[in-house]
């Protein structure tokens, strides 16, 4: 069996932090740093790909609400990474490595126009994730 592993993510924690970061930084059309914010938006279909491949196996031991969460799992932890490059800008950058003095601030701008597109398909989102269950 292959899998995709986020080393980040195999120490105990949420399934939506799991689920969502991938989303974040997997479906993403643009790069987390993106200074054209024309490029970043959800890539639904690798939101679907990755939802039908993570439920296959994943929903037999997901519990009900673990599952119809998944998708606003994906807008939580944009939100959230957005509000931690925002704090570091203006923390004055003592986190995040950046390559210039922008660099928290675009990451901040590009993950609030992900999170916008997330919003925009999250219906679609939710459709998907309740067709991929398989029990």
């Amino acid at each position: 069996m292959l899998c995709v592993v986020d080393l980040d993510t195999v120490m105990p924690g949420y399934v939506l932090s799991d689920f969502g970061d991938f989303i974040r930084t997997g479906a993403n059309n643009g790069a987390e740093d993106d200074q054209n914010l024309n490029n970043v938006s959800l890539n639904l279909a690798i939101f679907e790909g990755y939802a039908r491949g993570y439920l296959q196996k994943a929903a037999s031991f997901l519990t009900e609400v673990e599952i119809e969460h998944l998708a606003y799992g994906a807008k939580l932890l944009t939100y959230m990474q957005a509000v931690r490059f925002f704090s570091d800008y203006l923390d004055g950058d003592t986190y995040y490595k950046i390559a210039y003095p922008e660099h928290n601030l675009v990451r901040t701008k590009a993950q609030f126009k992900l999170l916008q597109s997330l919003e925009e398909h999250y219906d679609e989102m939710q459709r998907i994730v309740r067709e991929a269950v398989v029990r």
